[in-house]
């Protein structure tokens, strides 16, 4: 599976990068047939609390599941989305047997 991290407006950490890919991973050893995984990190407003926003997209054949969270930090907010994605495949896995 191909994953792309965009960061908007910001340079992402090469821990955060690496954070990133490592649960992502994750979700590739629960379905096969995922071709993309293209993971969006924003910040909200910058002063205020629980401003950080992770979006994922994970490409299927004939359909993208899509997941977005916001949190205190990007490693919190990545590890929602990763949760809930997973949620979503099993999801999609019973609707497309």
């Amino acid at each position: 599976m191909n994953t792309t991290i965009n960061a908007v407006k910001f340079k992402a950490d090469p821990k955060l990068e690496k954070f990133v890919i490592e649960k992502v991973a994750k979700l590739d050893r629960l379905i096969d047939n995922a071709t993309k995984c293209e993971v969006i990190l924003k910040v909200d407003k910058p002063e205020s609390d629980n401003n950080k926003i992770a979006e994922l997209s994970l490409s299927l054949p004939g359909q993208t599941l899509f997941n977005s969270k916001q949190a205190d930090t990007f490693e919190e907010a990545v590890a929602d989305c990763v949760d809930s994605m997973k949620n979503q495949i099993d999801k999609y896995k019973e609707r497309y047997k």
